[in-house]
């Protein structure tokens, strides 16, 4: 996939995913891309492994259900660096 389908990819996924997830997430329209890059390679990893059962380093085409993956993986990567980020204070 060339650069500006993972750009295309990275916009569309984060912004959905920062409209389902509850709560603030900053970060702007940069950190939107990064989200869903980020969000597209966990995603398509996650789908190779439970349709191959092997886990490989991929990423979804610029598809329906390859930004249905990439959404799915941003809501995992905002949860994660939600869980890891998190202070409580005692």
């Amino acid at each position: 996939m060339n650069i500006i389908a993972w750009l295309v990819l990275g916009l569309i996924a984060g912004a959905i995913a920062k409209a389902i997830y509850p709560g603030h997430q900053g970060g702007g329209i940069l950190g939107t891309i990064l989200l869903g890059i980020i969000g597209a390679f966990i995603g398509g990893s996650l789908g190779v492994f439970f349709t191959t059962g092997n886990f490989a380093l991929a990423a979804p085409s610029l598809s329906i259900p390859g930004i249905l993956l990439a959404v799915l993986g941003a809501i995992i990567a905002v949860f994660l660096w939600n869980l890891l980020n998190h202070r409580s204070t005692v």
